[in-house]
């Protein structure tokens, strides 16, 4: 053990994998004893922490500029990312205005992204132990849950979209599964055909969840290549079989116009952050392995720039990827699989990086003596994908679809209050192991609870609340300035979180987790004179 300046234990890292320790139970304990010494995590009976949840070592900071780059293009490059702009045309607006849209939606996000994002790059931490600097040690947890409970239900209906993609592939090989017969009941919501490619899709994702993240990113190069040529490829076909040259799509206007047109805009403003709100949040759990601070700021650019172009290649392969399944001559099929198969692994990169990691790393925290990122991946896995039976939601339960839709108006002001802690209240310095001591300076009190984030955290979402509920129950009615501003529920909830928890700590400071400087994981003590900035890094980040 060793102290840091302000003489707080400071764990050393073990480095290397996870291993079960803890400790060695004799041959003749019993089975439990000898079980519960099996399933142990690293650590003594009082450890709160993993190697998995500890600052990562300088051996395991492999993430690249352009890994972050490859990762945007991997996130992006999805059948929800190839469906935005289109949806956005569905509801009134001209191709030209739901691109538009999108970009603007993604610069906005793709700042939130980045800003938060440089707290794990600087010291090396996941959202789970940044979180308790604003939170405080406890009330975090309830924050570190209701993330984890959005990543995983979007775990299991995304696998369902994945299976939809392994069915597509099945149907390019064996035209005759299209005649496989049901022997499912109709209550079941789910037929024998599609719980066949559901099964697959699970089985064939389950070995990418055991490669640690350092070492993941290999997998979003390979698809930041192979979706760009899938994409050219599709658009093409489009064009030269679909007409979409000669089609009206290219001068048809807004179909809603004036304060309709302006809603309709903000509207799909707010779904389209909405769908990165989690990323928002957890950017900390990736930007942790990068090799340098200045690698994650490509991603302000990265982010914007591919969701753009490939909604912009949904708009006009929208399409011909209806046809899929119909490209039956030999050629046709083998186009088709390849499609399908790049929408899979597309599926399946994005599934894996803007769900299960972010979930595992929730359970990591909770359970750090049990779970780590790898097990927590599996158990997210498992719950997503059968527990939840995403078939049910998807096809009788709309109402908790559009509940879990909304949930952004609570991760709106999380991500605020982080984002003001961080660069407002704390200007950018705290005491990285202090995050870890549960008696520590960000207990705040003995409840563990920061009341400052806690006041905020409510003004941010209860206005919003109205304007919420008639998306859960249709034969609930409200004003329709609610809705409006439901519509406006990012902005409101982001901005009125970070502004009031700023005016709460000018007010009624803290002022035992107000340092003079910032203490990292490289380095006893940084100085004010010496922060980590892009040009003026510790040696060990250079």
């Amino acid at each position: 053990m060793v102290k840091d300046i302000n003489n707080y234990d400071v764990q050393q890292l073990s480095g290397g994998d996870v291993t079960a320790t803890g400790f060695e139970p004799s041959p003749s304990s019993g089975f439990w004893s000898r079980l519960h010494g099996r399933i142990v995590i690293e650590g003594g009976e009082d450890r709160r922490s993993n190697s998995d949840m500890d600052p990562v070592p300088p051996e395991k900071r492999t993430w690249s500029a352009m890994d972050y780059i490859t990762y945007w293009i991997s996130d992006n490059f999805s059948p929800s990312g190839w469906r935005k702009a289109a949806s956005l045309m569905q509801i009134g607006m001209s191709w030209k205005l739901a691109l538009i849209n999108v970009a603007v939606s993604e610069v906005i996000i793709a700042l939130v992204v980045t800003a938060n994002g440089v707290v794990g790059a600087r010291y090396r931490i996941p959202f789970s132990v940044q979180s308790r600097a604003a939170f405080g040690y406890y009330f975090s947890y309830l924050m570190i849950a209701m993330r984890m409970i959005v990543g995983i239900f979007w775990y299991g209906t995304s696998a369902y979209t994945g299976a939809e993609c392994v069915r597509s592939m099945i149907y390019a090989i064996w035209p005759s599964f299209h005649d496989v017969k049901n022997r499912l009941p109709a209550h079941a919501n789910i037929t024998t055909q599609f719980m066949i490619a559901y099964f697959i899709y699970w089985v064939s994702i389950l070995p990418l969840h055991y490669i640690h993240i350092s070492k993941i990113r290999f997998l979003f190069a390979i698809k930041a290549i192979i979706l760009p040529i899938i994409g050219f490829g599709m658009m093409g076909w489009t064009i030269k079989h679909a007409g979409v040259g000669n089609n009206s799509l290219w001068t048809a206007g807004n179909t809603v116009h004036g304060t309709a047109l302006r809603w309709v805009f903000m509207q799909g403003v707010y779904s389209n952050i909405g769908g990165w709100a989690t990323l928002a949040i957890n950017s900390p759990d990736f930007t942790r392995y990068s090799k340098r601070v200045r690698n994650t700021y490509t991603m302000a650019i990265a982010l914007p720039f591919t969701a753009t172009l490939i909604a912009f290649f949904g708009v006009i392969g929208a399409g011909g990827s209806k046809f899929i399944d119909n490209w039956t001559s030999k050629s046709g099929r083998a186009a088709a699989f390849f499609c399908a198969f790049g929408f899979y692994l597309s599926q399946a990169c994005s599934n894996i990086s803007a769900n299960s990691i972010s979930a595992a790393n929730d359970l990591n925290c909770m359970f750090p003596r049990y779970i780590n990122i790898r097990r927590g991946q599996f158990i997210v896995s498992i719950i997503g994908t059968w527990a939840l039976t995403p078939w049910n939601i998807l096809t009788s339960a709309s109402s908790f679809l559009s509940f879990m839709s909304g949930y952004t108006l609570w991760l709106a002001p999380i991500c605020g209050i982080l984002v003001a802690d961080y660069y407002f209240v704390h200007n950018r310095k705290y005491n990285v192991w202090a995050l870890y001591d549960q008696h520590g300076i960000y207990r705040y009190n003995k409840y563990g609870i920061n009341w400052r984030a806690a006041a905020a955290f409510t003004i941010g979402w209860v206005p919003l609340l109205p304007g919420f509920l008639p998306k859960v129950n249709s034969s609930i009615h409200v004003i329709q300035g609610m809705t409006n501003l439901y519509y406006c529920g990012y902005f409101y909830g982001f901005g009125s979180s970070m502004l009031t928890y700023w005016i709460f700590c000018k007010l009624w400071p803290a002022k035992e987790t107000m340092l003079d400087y910032a203490v990292y994981v490289d380095d006893e003590v940084l100085t004010a004179g010496r922060d980590v900035e892009e040009g003026v890094e510790s040696e060990k980040e250079k």
